[in-house]
């Protein structure tokens, strides 16, 4: 009621204080006005003078400063007193001098000022004092209620364990000693052994951090603190802080115990600058938190993100997050993993090795997201059990949403299926790994080694120029489904070169890149002339079925070879 009341008043006091200033505004208008307009005479040159002076015209001179005012019958000029023949001038015509005194228009004029300042002071006072009452009133309103606060420090128990997150195996083996230690803190400290009090957890989105944190607490059976890093940006300083310091506090009390703090790069920014008060308030109370606590005081801090280049060097130091554990992209072994874990309480008959090979590039949570879809999908089908088409028809949707190939005229259709065919004819002749190409799409297996040839990476690039060199020769003409695939040969011809130094020459040339492209154009050219009949029976495959895998080429390639 009392900040009801605060705000109520304080919005009065606005509305008063607009109020004047829009006055003092106004009589400042129209002094300025008033300034600029009193002196009317205008400035003239020696020879208008001239020309007065002989017109017989003048009644008066009026000698103010620097100028001379000359009043004639009907108007007002003015020159610069050195720039006229005063001798003639003064022998002829009555002289008066205005002597310098300060008139009443520039004394109001200085105290309209002083009052717009003196008042311009008052209000910024005020208005620093309404907001610092109003900051005292909402956080003693915040600590009298004791629901906020025992919510924003309350534990949870986790039950997820290391058998609820499939793969990363070294991440599990790194975090085994941070598991032990939480069961058995004095069997460390007995033996002088110190543990990292931070634990960073390092991977793009989707990658599990939080599972595995969650995982670490319910292997340990200790309390979980939660906390998402925006939950400390307050809109006053100090709130932030004053959050860090409670829950530090609170985890001490129950220890052994972790606390977590998810998208930490949200407080932890690096300080440069653009300040934030509030947030660096904040970043500074979790770094005296995380200086405070003993070794052995049984707390762990972990901290997940997937911005490690934007948090503060302080934080990273040793005896903060001194130790980071990166997770990244699961590969086809954690992926077969993931997917086998995720389809355990589900009846299926799924290939789970060709799931996991055509899912490169998917994050845990988008694994568990086809998973689910693949289940919806059956079900919707009509079938008790999920099979591997399931997973391929609702891969597309997962990814990006469904292709409406229906939108196809049926010239588009022949050229696209042209288009393709050579794509995954030279594909399969070259070995370049695949696992479905349809009439809009087409899945290349991504390399997940480390080592490549350059012979490989040029087969790629034929793959790439394939679609069209075939409709160039086909219909003598070039379509625009090219683009995409002509722009990844070029990237790719380029990072040979330029990045990993495949060319002749030490030091790599635009010339060499024109020479290695032109070179792929030829070969391609001549292998898809040799390959036509199967290219022409792979593209009737794909007007007939829409997609051709690998092993459906090959048998194509089998009977014609």
């Amino acid at each position: 009621m009392e900040t009801i009341k605060a705000k109520f008043n304080s919005k009065k006091l606005n509305i008063k204080n607009i109020k004047i200033m829009i006055g003092l505004v106004l009589v400042l208008i129209i002094l300025i006005t008033f300034t600029i307009t009193r002196d009317t005479d205008r400035l003239i040159t020696h020879e208008e003078a001239n020309t007065i002076y002989n017109d017989g015209t003048i009644t008066k001179l009026i000698i103010d400063g620097d100028y001379i005012h000359i009043k004639t019958t009907t108007k007002g000029y003015k020159i610069y007193k050195n720039a006229i023949n005063k001798k003639a001038f003064f022998t002829k015509y009555p002289i008066e001098v205005k002597e310098e005194s300060i008139s009443l228009f520039d004394i109001l004029s200085l105290f309209v000022i002083l009052i717009a300042f003196g008042f311009l002071y008052r209000l910024i006072y005020q208005s620093r004092l309404s907001q610092n009452i109003n900051i005292k009133q909402v956080t003693k309103e915040k600590v009298s209620t004791p629901t906020e606060k025992n919510d924003s420090i309350k534990p949870t128990v986790s039950n997820i364990t290391f058998d609820d997150v499939a793969g990363i195996e070294e991440v599990k083996e790194e975090l085994e000693e941070i598991i032990d230690f939480l069961k058995e803190p004095n069997k460390y400290i007995s033996n002088d052994i110190r543990l990292p009090k931070g634990v960073l957890l390092v991977g793009p989105p989707g990658v599990g951090k939080t599972l595995i944190a969650k995982a670490v607490a319910g292997e340990a059976k200790v309390p979980f603190f939660y906390q998402s890093g925006a939950s400390f940006v307050h809109i006053y300083v100090g709130m932030g802080a004053k959050r860090v310091s409670e829950l530090f506090k609170k985890a001490k009390e129950m220890s052994p115990s972790i606390i977590f703090i998810d998208e930490i790069d949200a407080v932890g920014k690096s300080r440069g600058d653009f300040r934030n008060d509030e947030r660096e308030a904040t970043l500074n109370q979790l770094l005296t938190e995380m200086d405070g606590f003993e070794d052995n005081s049984g707390v762990i801090v972990m901290a997940a993100t997937n911005k490690i280049d934007m948090l503060d060097d302080a934080l990273l130091r040793a005896g903060r997050f001194d130790r980071r554990i990166h997770i990244p992209l699961p590969d086809i072994n954690d992926r077969a993993k993931t997917i086998e874990l995720y389809l355990s309480r589900k009846a299926n008959d799924v290939d789970i090795d060709k799931v996991a090979q055509m899912t490169i590039g998917f994050n845990a949570a988008a694994l568990d997201t086809l998973t689910n879809e693949s289940a919806l999908y059956s079900m919707k089908m009509g079938r008790e059990r999920v099979q591997t088409a399931d997973f391929e028809a609702v891969k597309d949707k997962v990814l990006q949403g469904k292709h409406k190939i229906l939108s196809l005229t049926e010239k588009e259709r022949e050229i696209q299926a042209v288009y393709q065919a050579s794509k995954s004819v030279v594909a399969t002749w070259l070995d370049v790994e695949f696992s479905k190409i349809g009439l809009v799409n087409r899945d290349f297996i991504t390399n997940e080694r480390e080592i490549l040839s350059k012979s490989r990476l040029l087969s790629q690039v034929k793959v790439y120029l394939a679609g069209s060199i075939a409709t160039k020769i086909r219909y003598k003409e070039q379509y625009t489904n090219a683009s995409g695939d002509l722009h990844k040969a070029k990237e790719l011809i380029h990072k040979i070169i330029y990045q990993y130094s495949m060319g002749d020459n030490l030091i790599p040339n635009a010339n060499e890149e024109i020479e290695l492209l032109n070179e792929a154009i030829n070969e391609t050219t001549t292998l898809l002339n040799t390959l036509e009949t199967a290219m022409n029976e792979t593209a009737r495959h794909l007007l007939s079925y829409e997609h051709i895998s690998v092993d459906e080429c090959r048998d194509i390639l089998r009977k014609i070879f």
